[in-house]
């Protein structure tokens, strides 16, 4: 059985990161492993889908004789929810209803929120608001809501559907900020939370951030709560998740520090203010590219922190360890100073794959152009870190890069 070891005091941590994006392998307990470590199962069947938060040091391993867990011998609540619908559809149960039935959801306070492909066969529907009754019973709820696709109309809003309720509006916390949203209106990733944990961790005291894609704050928040930046000028033009990120001003106290820009970020009329600006949209953020460099300070510059969908080609193997949480990781060009050795261990949470390199130094040599442009004076662009958010399909990885850009002295 596969499975992460990591320190007795990250164990916590690691569990509920595995658990919230589902790879964590319920049917094996926690087991010692070598060196004082704790071993967390994993799913192998989803390998190909886990990242790690660098911020917890972990590695790979193999359990070969896995204890069984205690709740592999008593009732997961995906099993209660099918006990429940047996009960409820009696002879009508069959294994094409069961496949129906969600294994995983996204709980936000009192609200379950079910995946797109749950309860679409016919006979569903025949139940009407009994079968909403009894899946919000199972999984202890008072509302359901049901996603669907992301609708392409340039602001990723959700398709939801309200199931059992009458308001969409819920409550989630990470990390001690609160959120909160309308879960018809706006998106909310889970998945983000190891790179909200880092923003938060950032020495940004004394800074002012622009944020070029805020929607309901999920970057914005962690900057002023945690990482203390002084100011922040947050840029959306989704009015709900405007309405939203209000309110998650408000909630967490900071919205004397934040001014909302509400409108097409590529207009904005921001000049020469940002210590560091945050692109945090995917597939690509290339579009801000140019907005970022004109709101930089033109006399200091700042950090970049560029969101990226990067496709890795799966017969590509050779890694290079990531030695690029500082500049002296990294040359003035920012390439990398220390390849893997031959036969040295690797770790999911610490690979830098030859494409992620390759799209960093290609995206510092195309900043660098447009700052120099701009300005009509060279600029230096460094690579500080390469983070792997997470994964996002097969092969391709949510990517960000920090990027360091200051004028060329004379």
């Amino acid at each position: 059985v596969p499975a992460l070891a990591t320190e007795p005091r990250f164990a916590q941590h690691l569990r509920e990161r595995l658990e919230e994006e589902q790879l964590l392998d319920g049917r094996y307990r926690l087991q010692e492993v070598p060196g004082g470590r704790v071993a967390l199962p994993v799913l192998e069947e989803k390998l190909e889908w886990l990242q790690l938060p660098q911020e917890v040091p972990c590695g790979l391993v193999w359990i070969q004789d896995p204890v069984p867990s205690r709740a592999a011998r008593r009732r997961t609540p995906a099993q209660a929810l099918r006990d429940a619908l047996r009960g409820l559809l009696g002879q009508s149960w069959s294994k094409e209803l069961e496949g129906d039935v969600p294994r995983g959801w996204q709980r936000h306070g009192d609200m379950v929120l079910l995946s797109e492909d749950s309860f679409r066969a016919a006979p569903w529907e025949k139940l009407g608001p009994a079968l909403w009754e009894t899946v919000a019973s199972a999984l202890g709820a008072r509302r359901l809501a049901r996603r669907g696709r992301v609708l392409p109309d340039g602001m990723r809003s959700p398709s939801v559907t309200l199931l059992l309720g009458q308001d969409g509006w819920v409550e989630h916390v990470d990390n001690g900020i609160r959120y909160t949203f309308d879960v018809t209106k706006c998106m909310f990733s889970p998945g983000n939370i190891t790179e909200k944990l880092r923003v938060a961790s950032l020495p940004c005291s004394g800074e002012i951030l622009v944020d070029l894609y805020a929607g309901i704050g999920y970057f914005t928040l962690p900057y002023l709560v945690h990482a203390a930046a002084t100011f922040a000028h947050a840029c959306e033009w989704n009015g709900h998740a405007v309405e939203a990120l209000r309110r998650n001003l408000v909630l967490n106290g900071v919205q004397d520090r934040c001014h909302i820009h509400h409108g097409d970020s590529r207009q904005l009329e921001l000049r020469d203010v940002a210590d560091r600006v945050n692109l945090g949209l995917i597939p690509s953020s290339e579009e801000g590219w140019p907005v970022a460099c004109r709101v930089l300070k033109k006399g200091t510059g700042g950090v970049l922190h560029i969101h990226h969908n990067v496709e890795t080609l799966p017969a590509q193997t050779p890694v290079l360890q990531d030695e690029q949480r500082s500049p002296e990781g990294a040359g003035s060009e920012g390439q990398a100073q220390h390849p893997m050795e031959a036969g040295e261990k690797e770790t999911l949470g610490t690979r830098i794959r030859p494409e992620w390199q390759r799209w960093a130094e290609a995206t510092a040599v195309r900043i660098r152009g447009l700052l120099a442009e701009l300005h009509g004076q060279p600029w230096r662009t460094s690579i500080l870190h390469i983070e792997a958010v997470k994964s996002y399909a097969p092969h391709v990885h949510h990517l960000v890069l920090d990027l360091e850009c200051r004028p060329a002295l004379p």
